[in-house]
């Protein structure tokens, strides 16, 4: 059986960064355990390539266009952790565009309305090459190469001093022994597909699953364009509607690159379930051409993402109950045989930004920290 110090399950920011911060501290004897076949987690790319408009799910390309189907946005004036996090592996920011008007649906029955468009405050940043890009600047900075990727952890037991960790990969079983977990996954998921032996303390599984997971519930459309059409139209390429399927559209556009929208669907998680993805992409076409005009209608590529059917995302709890951020659960078990044997360094177990990326690195620091300090 294989013998490691540490494994981290999840290969997403949170368990990039603490391997990260694990290297730095002298600590290479770890595996990171990722179900996924590429690492990122929530974080995900729709990459094209400018000559094929060829599109692939995280993958860094010389030249290829990256969008963000995870999350977009990172706020530095007040995210100061992750803005360093930002500098340190060298990944460059942009502003979100929002010059021009806005455009507001209100009904079926109405034509959408042109209104004075707003800036936010503070400015909403993007991350040249996607958000893809921090994953790709974390993974590259890593010394150990023990990442495995898709190896889905089925078990965690405790074996005298030890914990075995039995994991499938898409060929057989396979299991290690290590001394401490790191949980870089929602706490919800964690809960409804690893089996603890023993169990965890009762008061404890219930706090974890009641801690909804951000991004479960909802689903981005994205549509590629030659041009920014719609800003020479005094567009910013924001809309609001209450029509839908999409409830909030914004300019996904890069810089000196393609052009893009992108829209946070309205429609309800099990609603959705009903309907074809292609009937859905059909109903967002014609809502981008509602909005913005005919050529909104042909976009040269698009893409739906509803990360309520990625079982390695959303459960079923997630499709019935409240997506709001909770109280933050503890990250550690205080009392058992579980005690100071496993953490958790997810973006849900962050105290000030949960379900942020800013939240996944404020996690991943605490738990590698209060792990060095019981473990100098």
């Amino acid at each position: 059986m294989t013998r490691k110090k540490i494994a981290i399950i999840g290969g997403g920011v949170s368990g990039l960064y603490a391997a990260y911060l694990l290297e730095q501290k002298g600590i290479t004897d770890y595996v990171l355990l990722e179900a996924r076949d590429d690492l990122g987690g929530r974080i995900m790319d729709y990459s094209i390539e400018p000559s094929s408009n060829q599109s692939s799910s995280n993958q860094s390309t010389s030249g290829s266009a990256h969008f963000d189907l995870g999350p977009t946005w990172f706020w530095p004036d007040f995210q100061l952790q992750l803005n360093e996090v930002m500098t340190t592996f060298g990944v460059q920011s942009f502003a979100q565009y929002e010059q021009g008007s806005m455009v507001v649906e209100r009904s079926a029955t109405a034509a959408p309305s042109i209104m004075q468009g707003y800036v936010n405050s503070p400015t909403s940043m993007r991350l040249h090459g996607g958000m893809g890009a921090l994953v790709r600047a974390m993974a590259s900075k890593l010394t150990s190469k023990s990442i495995k990727l898709g190896s889905q952890v089925q078990s965690l037991r405790i074996n005298g001093g030890e914990i075995d960790v039995v994991y499938r990969d898409q060929k057989s079983e396979h299991s290690l022994t290590v001394d401490h977990v790191f949980f870089a996954l929602p706490p919800r998921l964690l809960m409804a597909s690893i089996q603890f032996i023993p169990a965890l303390p009762e008061l404890l599984v219930k706090q974890w699953q009641s801690t909804a997971t951000w991004m479960a519930s909802h689903a981005k459309y994205i549509a590629v364009y030659d041009t920014p059409f719609w800003r020479e139209k005094g567009l910013s390429g924001s809309a609001r509607s209450a029509l839908g399927p999409m409830v909030e559209i914004h300019d996904a556009s890069i810089p000196e690159g393609q052009a893009a929208l992108f829209g946070f669907l309205g429609v309800p998680a099990q609603q959705r379930k009903t309907i074809s993805e292609n009937e859905m992409k059909a109903y967002c076409r014609a809502q981008m051409a509602r909005l913005f005009g005919t050529e909104a209608a042909t976009p040269s590529s698009d893409i739906l993402k509803d990360w309520s059917q990625d079982p390695l995302t959303a459960t079923e709890l997630d499709l019935s109950s409240p997506s709001d951020h909770g109280p933050t659960p503890d990250a550690i078990v205080k009392t058992g045989p579980w005690q100071q044997r496993v953490t958790g360094i997810g973006s849900e177990w962050s105290r000030q930004f949960p379900g942020y990326i800013a939240g996944a690195i404020e996690a991943a620091n605490e738990g590698v920290e209060a792990y060095s300090r019981s473990n100098p």
